[in-house]
């Protein structure tokens, strides 16, 4: 279970949770299957479960109708030849009738399911999109598997994302002291502008060349300014080591990069017409969620996620905004600790106030989601790799890099920021390339930006390849690091407030304590 301590589990199985395996292997399925029987792949992803429950309908009117006809047919006959023409039809004329009866009974029948089927042809077409495009507020869609995994339960995903960054901001957190953190910050204000900027810049090119035009690409510029921060952490360890204040620094401009797309999300994105009353309902179950903890002193996390989160949940569905992020603003409402240990801090296990709990129950439940949403949404054909496919992976790979080096520069520069003790700018333009792979986040945002229909499915394939692609930005990284001279057993330093170099210093992991425990 997700909420026993890592000890109780055998090394093999803290593996496959502890590193994202389940995401992985998710997404290499989707591919292969995708492009070994595309018809099959796109009948998993988009079933539609509410289908069974018609088809049992259908034989339900159906078969009664269909059975009595043939009785009423067998009868009539029966009676027909039995009356010798006592009856005003004689035994063909019955028959006939009787046929003609049985046909009119099962064509009713039928007619009666087509109405229901045609009722609802709307939702299932709004079931391909994954549940979004709904009207006034309300998205109309059939429980597909796409929707059921992208729409309710990536809301425990981002959760769990809500809940690192909303601790980060307590005492001990890493976004708690603005001095430290303003560095990172402005980094990654540059890792968002410098791929949005040139994933834009690339559209506008590739628009005056007739490669594309900017209806057709122009609303995926948030893609390549996501982070993945579960790999991009795992990759960092390897290249700089686990007590390098480089981790803490990629570590925190992860975070406040995860805000900063839920912001994008909810506001660049709706599912359908904006229906903002609808969040009226989310306010009051925060209201709910502080008198659960306030005045009812309740400690355990499942009221506060099936009452105020339900309730939240279901305001983001019917106000438009994306419901992956209706869980987040009930993370502030449950009893949480007055301080903060790090993400991914060890130490944390043993805390087990509310907010904590519901990490350490959901944790491993949520990677087993991660490997459906990959296999849900990955599946891509390998031919439709195009514009959008090398826009997204130039504004991830060298756009990410390119922006968090500039405005590091800048910070440092104009601002007079200060770059953590032991880093230079060779450890900042590693973090860059790491900060590259955007994989989960970037794919999540590319099926939000390019909802199908009315997007051509061919043009959210090749954004999705450039999402997936951009895993090979830790290939880049680990090559880059190792030319620069980065090493994990050793520290390349460089100025703190200038570009002078200085004496070598012990490195600073105050931003570090995040790295403190294994990832889990």
């Amino acid at each position: 279970m997700s909420h026993d301590s890592p000890s109780k589990r055998t090394k093999p199985v803290r593996f496959l949770f502890e590193n994202s395996i389940f995401l992985i292997a998710g997404a290499v399925g989707a591919l292969v299957w995708a492009n070994l029987s595309p018809a099959t792949y796109e009948h998993f992803a988009h079933f539609d479960v509410m289908s069974v429950v018609r088809d049992r309908e259908v034989h339900r009117h159906a078969e009664p109708h269909g059975a009595d006809s043939h009785a009423d047919d067998d009868a009539a006959h029966q009676h027909g030849t039995e009356s010798h023409g006592t009856e005003s039809h004689g035994t063909d004329a019955d028959g006939t009738d009787a046929e003609a009866g049985a046909d009119t009974d099962v064509a009713a029948a039928t007619n009666h399911v087509s109405h229901e089927d045609a009722a609802d042809h709307g939702a299932d077409e709004g079931a391909d999109d994954g549940g979004h495009g709904g009207h006034g507020g309300g998205p109309a869609h059939g429980l597909t598997l796409h929707f059921l995994v992208n729409d309710l339960l990536m809301a425990l995903f981002f959760a769990i994302a809500g809940k690192e960054v909303w601790e980060a901001l307590l005492p001990g957190g890493a976004l708690s002291n603005p001095r430290k953190a303003a560095t990172p910050l402005m980094a990654t204000l540059g890792g968002i502008i410098g791929p949005a900027g040139l994933y834009v810049a690339g559209v506008i090119v590739a628009s005056n060349l007739g490669l594309t035009t900017w209806k057709e690409l122009g609303s995926g510029w948030a893609v390549p300014c996501a982070t993945d921060i579960a790999f991009s952490y795992l990759v960092a360890r390897i290249i700089f080591g686990a007590g390098h204040p480089a981790i803490a620094f990629l570590l925190l401009l992860a975070i406040a990069d995860d805000a900063a797309g839920l912001v994008i999300l909810a506001v660049f994105y709706p599912t359908g017409e904006l229906a903002l009353h609808w969040l009226l309902l989310s306010v009051a179950g925060m209201v709910l969620g502080f008198v659960f903890q306030k005045v009812l002193k309740l400690s355990s996390f499942w009221w506060y996620l099936l009452i105020p989160g339900a309730m939240s949940w279901f305001a983001f569905y019917k106000s438009g905004i994306h419901p992956a992020l209706g869980l987040v603003p009930i993370v502030l409402c449950m009893p949480h600790a007055k301080t903060d240990l790090g993400i991914f801090a060890r130490e944390e296990l043993g805390r087990q106030d509310a907010l904590n709990a519901f990490e350490h129950w959901w944790k491993n439940p949520v990677e087993l989601v991660l490997g459906l949403f990959g296999l849900v949404n990955a599946g891509v054909a390998m031919s439709n790799v195009g514009v959008g496919t090398w826009l997204v992976l130039g504004g991830l790979i060298i756009g990410k890099p390119v922006g968090i080096v500039l405005f590091t520069w800048i910070g440092q520069r104009v601002f007079k920021l200060e770059v953590p003790g032991g880093m230079g700018y060779r450890h900042v333009l590693s973090i860059g390339m790491v900060a590259g792979i955007g994989f989960t986040v970037a794919l999540f945002v590319s099926t939000a930006a390019f909802p199908v229909p009315p997007t051509d499915p061919a043009v959210l394939d090749a954004v999705k390849m450039g999402a997936l692609g951009s895993f090979f930005a830790a290939v880049i990284a680990f090559i880059g690091a190792r030319l620069m001279g980065v090493r994990a057993d050793g520290v390349v330093v460089e100025a703190t407030t200038s570009a002078e170099p200085e004496a070598k210093e012990t490195p600073d992991v105050s931003l570090a304590n995040s790295t403190s425990g294994d990832h889990t």
